[in-house]
């Protein structure tokens, strides 16, 4: 009897850690995909054209922010100041709209860069933990957009507004500009040289530094491109709405942004970035909000299911990452 039970606690012992590897590289497509299941059979409308269209444009800019955090979180840091920087790019975007959308549109995104040069400086030079650098810049830069915009502005561009409301085939631009930097990210992160630094500097930087890899510079670079591509959103996200409200755009966009990375597989301690995991991770939020919605359940309902999805993503990671 012994024996058996020593066999069976083996068995038990070696499955274990292949569930949690299954959970967290296939977890998140299974989640969708049992949740469309149920929404086909059971939610009305929902395989309605304009019902995916409305889902897809809603995720955007949480898919286009989440890209820049799956960087940062590689290389186990942390960027809470998105938000502010999407608010800031929609200040800039309407201060600078009468030199025309394409110059106020680069002003915007480079404002947004702005936002990550420092906070990745403060990260790589001067040793702040990314935590509290981007804290800082969270409360400092909503602060600076809301001064320099400090109510609701509508516009009538043509040109933006197209930006935000136009279609190609069917399919919203804005979401092929999430597909497109997607296909960018996952390109950079798996065949080039820089995502691979990205990668070893978030598994052991101290290993990183003595090896010679150029960490600061990569931290700061990788800082920026969070902010830039959060930047990229606010513009997105101001151009659908036809205003701009640097007050509320991209409110707690931050939370959601690290929901979709952790959900998706991975890991806040670093050393690996799953890229289409992280976009699929940021539709599973989004289907969850909307069938809840849809079934009339309250938004607290949403939120304690996030909150398990999230806890148990982190579960999955830790314990794969223990064994």
């Amino acid at each position: 009897m012994a024996e058996l039970t020593t066999r069976g606690g083996g068995r038990v012992a070696v499955l274990k850690p292949r569930v949690f590897a299954w959970v967290q590289d296939y977890g998140v497509y299974a989640a969708v995909l049992a949740l469309l299941l149920f929404n086909v059979l059971f939610t009305p409308h929902f395989l309605d054209a304009s019902n995916f269209r409305t889902q897809l444009v809603q995720v955007t800019p949480i898919v286009i922010v989440s890209l820049g955090m799956a960087l940062v979180i590689g290389t186990q840091g942390i960027d809470l100041s998105v938000g502010s920087a999407m608010s800031l790019a929609a200040a800039l975007v309407v201060l600078y709209l009468g030199y025309g959308w394409l110059p106020a549109l680069i002003v915007a995104v480079l404002g947004g860069a702005a936002v990550g040069a420092v906070g990745g400086a403060l990260v790589a030079y001067v040793n702040v933990q990314p935590i509290v650098a981007t804290l800082a810049l969270l409360v400092g830069v909503r602060g600076l957009a809301n001064v320099l915009v400090p109510q609701l502005v509508e516009f009538r561009n043509p040109d933006l507004i197209a930006l935000g409301s136009s279609s190609v085939a069917g399919i919203p631009v804005i979401v092929l500009i999430a597909a497109a930097l997607t296909l960018v990210v996952m390109f950079v992160v798996r065949r080039t040289t820089f995502g691979r630094q990205v990668v070893a500097i978030g598994g052991n930087r101290s290993a990183s530094e003595l090896s010679g890899l150029p960490v600061r510079r990569v931290l700061l670079i990788v800082y920026v491109i969070s902010g830039l591509l959060a930047a990229l959103a606010g513009v997105l996200a101001t151009a659908r709405l036809q205003a701009s409200d640097p007050t509320s755009l991209g409110l707690f966009i931050e939370l959601s942004a690290i929901t979709a990375v952790v959900v998706g597989g991975t890991p806040l301690t670093g050393g690996r970035i799953r890229v289409l995991s992280t976009v699929m991770g940021a539709l599973l939020m989004q289907l969850l909000a909307a069938t809840l919605i849809k079934h009339n359940l309250p938004q607290s309902w949403t939120q304690m299911v996030q909150a398990v999805i999230i806890l148990a993503a982190v579960y999955a990671t830790r314990e794969r990452a223990t064994r």
